[in-house]
């Protein structure tokens, strides 16, 4: 549907937004009040209809609601609340006509917002020649913390349908992925570099909305049952809070020893292991496997010799266990090392290189 004009104009020859206008009142008269223009906002991640109380008042108290988009989300609910909408697309002036003698006029944003309209007003405000109407942005919806969450899984949706490479891969073929994301957000972490820890995050968590995009699909070809992003946040959303009694519960702890101790008792409820090296992936690096094989044992209150034999094999289980009784992560340890030889290596380059440099003049 075309946009009208408030003026009455569908042609387009009333004033402009940069015109002389006439002052409002006669000589020795009070000029007309000049009015209520009301600019209100919604989220696209917020289920339509669902709008704060200020914003409904704003609404009701209005002589007159516009909107550009005759599509918006919005429109079929405030009509359903008894409340008309103009699809009309006014400029700057025609608004602030339409406010003359106190009148509020609200427009609901489109979701590209009113940059035109809002420019025009503020060319408006800064000429000093016109008498403007009060002038308030009303966030009618807000994003809640994680919103843009929402936005991650619709675009994965769109990548998974349309994208040639996405739309064929597997859980297979991005378990590599997986684990390169996962090292490079620790070396972000260590290098503690913010502005890659962001990115690194990022990475990561495409990996978990990807998996989750290709499990909707299910596995037809091994009988595998669908499920979502949100089967997969539901069921850590479930172990949090089970795992937490002292914060969800009636359990208390002041400690973190505590908190382990509670983490421990109902995670052996909930697996039933029968072995303290159940659960430990064995694909993980070596020195990591070392160092939670050793904290299992220890945890569990066991009496396990380190096997002996000879060869560095051997030596590393020694020492990551070493290491992981005196509270010190092998990995780290070993990282922080390499790459302190990592930068005697590059210092030992720029030497070479100085030096031939030198030589070569």
């Amino acid at each position: 549907m075309n946009a009208t004009r408030l003026d009455g104009d569908p042609h387009g020859t009333g004033p402009d937004d940069t015109a002389p206008r006439p002052d409002a009142g006669a000589p020795g008269q009070d000029a007309p009040a000049p009015g209520r223009i009301v600019l209100l906002t919604t989220s696209h991640r917020v289920a339509p209809g669902l709008l704060s109380w200020p914003a409904w008042q704003a609404l009701r108290g209005a002589d007159r609601v516009l909107c550009a988009d005759g599509a918006h989300p919005q429109l079929p609910y405030l009509r359903e609340a008894g409340i008309p909408v103009d699809e009309a697309s006014p400029t700057a002036e025609e608004l602030v006509d339409a406010c003359v003698g106190g009148r509020t006029a609200v427009v609901v944003a489109t979701g590209e917002g009113e940059s035109r309209l809002t420019d025009g007003l503020a060319r408006l405000a800064g000429s000093g020649r016109i008498q403007m109407p009060e002038l308030e942005l009303l966030p009618a919806s807000y994003d809640l913390p994680g919103a843009r969450l929402l936005d991650l899984v619709q675009v994965m949706d769109r990548i998974r349908a349309e994208c040639p490479w996405s739309s064929r891969q597997t859980h297979e073929g991005l378990a590599k992925y997986g684990i390169e994301e996962a090292y490079e957000l620790v070396e972000a972490i260590e290098e503690g570099d913010r502005d890659e820890l962001r990115e690194e995050l990022g990475d990561v968590l495409l990996q978990v909305v990807f998996h989750a995009r290709i499990a909707e699909e299910g596995r037809p070809e091994d009988g595998s049952e669908p499920f979502s992003i949100d089967d997969v946040a539901g069921g850590i959303v479930a172990k949090l809070i089970h795992r937490h009694p002292h914060v969800f519960g009636d359990e208390t702890a002041s400690t973190p020893e505590e908190v382990k101790e509670h983490w421990l008792r109902t995670k052996a409820v909930e697996k039933q292991r029968t072995s303290v090296t159940e659960g430990v992936p064995l694909g993980q690096p070596g020195l990591a496997l070392a160092a939670k094989l050793s904290s299992r044992v220890r945890t569990a209150g066991l009496e396990v010799a380190l096997p002996q034999g000879e060869g560095i094999g051997y030596e590393l289980l020694a020492a990551a266990a070493g290491a992981e009784a005196a509270g010190v992560d092998p990995e780290a340890a070993l990282r922080a090392a390499a790459r302190a030889y990592r930068d005697a290596i590059r210092a030992a380059e720029a030497t070479r290189a100085a030096g031939t440099g030198s030589s070569g003049t």
